[in-house]
């Protein structure tokens, strides 16, 4: 499959003859073949013209933008090539249909919660003090069937998630980065900038997954469709959050593979320098490319596959061919 390109460094995105060139402050050349490359990245101070969009838009390469901070900003999303307007309809139906836009929801929801469980329970099963918030855990698990709207199924979910922060302290081991309750927008420590900036970079990789479907991005089920540009994305990001992101999260700080010397404060907040979205990245995209055995297809596949094959099993859904069962992991 293609691959993301991440820019850390501020310079100049443009078109060099058939491929493109990122040229940074200090002068040095980077070129990025077009053929392999699904998406950019850009988190640094990047100047780009029209003729560098035009170039990307036809190569299908979309364009994720970063603020100083390192939170998603936007993104250019070229014209729709795999656009259906059969599925448009199903994707609007569904959402405005009340059972049928909490049916999906509740699938999504069970999906998050149930990887999340398995996170814990993997740690519990190498002896982190974790049994307890397994138990509310899987507790809170049980009332998802019977929430019967949609900002009851999110109340669920959202404890689901107190009940996984705390765990977050036990699982890692390191006293630098404790966690502190959940905090954005700035982010008020490590930990949380480290979440913050692994979310972002994953709803930018399912949004760019889902350009190459027929789901239109705009239309979600379990975040609200409104005049937010994307929410399909942070439906499906939910399911792979804990299992991607929090998982390299947990890696970098228990291995000290990133440290206190990698962030700064900023604004009243805590970010990530340069050096620690570089360690961040870097590990992210190993575990998107590791390739772990799928159980229907009898044979391995990388996290990043898993990604479009979960929206290929939404269209089969819309289109009433088979309920969409969202992926669990078993480790």
């Amino acid at each position: 499959m293609k691959k993301s390109v991440y820019l850390m460094s501020s310079g100049q995105l443009r078109r060099k003859d058939d491929t493109l060139l990122f040229e940074n402050a200090e002068g040095i050349r980077k070129f990025i073949p077009v053929e392999d490359t699904s998406d950019v990245m850009v988190f640094g101070e990047v100047d780009l013209n029209k003729r560098f969009l035009e170039f990307a838009g036809h190569h299908e390469i979309l364009v994720h933008f970063f603020n100083h901070y390192g939170y998603y900003s936007g993104s250019f999303y070229p014209r729709e090539h795999y656009n259906s307007g059969y599925m448009i309809l199903q994707q609007a139906e569904h959402y405005l249909d009340p059972a049928k836009r909490l049916d999906i929801a509740s699938r999504v929801v069970h999906g998050a919660a149930k990887n999340i469980r398995q996170v814990v329970k993997y740690y519990e099963s190498r002896q982190h003090n974790v049994g307890a918030v397994l138990d509310r855990i899987e507790a809170l698990i049980t009332r998802i069937e019977d929430m019967h709207d949609i900002d009851s199924l999110m109340g669920v979910e959202g404890n689901v998630h107190e009940q996984y922060y705390r765990a977050f302290d036990a699982i890692h081991g390191d006293a630098r980065f404790p966690f502190e309750g959940r905090s954005r927008r700035p982010p008020q420590n490590e930990m949380n900038t480290l979440i913050s900036f692994g979310n972002g970079i994953m709803y930018s990789t399912v949004l760019s997954e889902i350009y190459r479907t027929h789901l239109d991005p705009r239309i979600g089920f379990l975040h609200t469709t409104n005049h937010r540009r994307f929410s399909l994305n942070l439906d499906v990001s939910e399911i792979f959050k804990p299992i991607i992101v929090d998982r390299v999260i947990f890696t970098l700080v228990a291995k000290r593979m990133i440290g206190p010397d990698d962030f700064a404060k900023d604004s009243g907040g805590i970010m990530l320098k340069e050096s620690g979205r570089r360690i961040f990245v870097e590990e992210l995209e190993k575990r998107l490319k590791a390739m772990i055995r799928h159980r229907q297809l009898g044979r391995p596949v990388s996290y990043r596959r898993l990604i479009r094959m979960e929206l290929y099993k939404l269209e089969k859904h819309l289109m009433g061919e088979s309920p969409y069962d969202p992926y669990l992991s078993l480790w």
